[in-house]
């Protein structure tokens, strides 16, 4: 078996089950009227409110499709935005009562997937794959570090 067909790449797997696992939230989110994104935002914002600027480099979110995204759910009752006291150029975003509630069932989704799949993993692979994807991540922060380089 050779390591270099598509299917022995580290990113093909990578990508390849972040695509199930965001169809999977998409359609979970869907029942409820939301949608991924608007979901990740709900398990985000602090209860002391978080400044819009640091959610679209959390989420890596384009910041034309997270405001497109705050706007939706602004409409809908799940977030408001409040000027910062001490820098008027800062806007927080902070959730509704509705929000809240909202963030209660997307933590249960979050919760009932990871747990179900903790239970169906040995704990000396689960070691493994968290310091192969800690590896993954130092790789992926060198080469971006030498693409500032150039």
């Amino acid at each position: 078996m050779s390591y270099l067909s598509k299917e022995n790449y580290i990113d093909f797997y990578v990508r390849h089950s972040w695509h199930k696992i965001s169809r999977m939230y998409n359609q979970k989110a869907k029942a409820h009227g939301l949608t991924m994104s608007i979901g990740f935002i709900l398990l985000i914002v602090d209860k002391e409110g978080t400044p819009s600027t640091q959610l679209g480099p959390r989420m890596g979110m384009e910041p034309t499709s997270l405001s497109r995204t705050l706007k939706t759910m602004e409409k809908k009752g799940y977030i408001y935005r409040k000027t910062d006291g001490e820098d008027r150029r800062k806007v927080l975003i902070f959730l509704t009562p509705q929000g809240l509630e909202l963030r209660r069932e997307v933590r249960k989704v979050v919760k009932t997937f990871n747990e179900d799949l903790l239970k169906s993993i040995p704990l000396e692979k689960l070691k493994a794959f968290f310091e192969v994807m800690e590896i993954v991540d130092e790789h992926i922060d060198n080469e971006l570090y030498k693409l500032t380089l150039n």
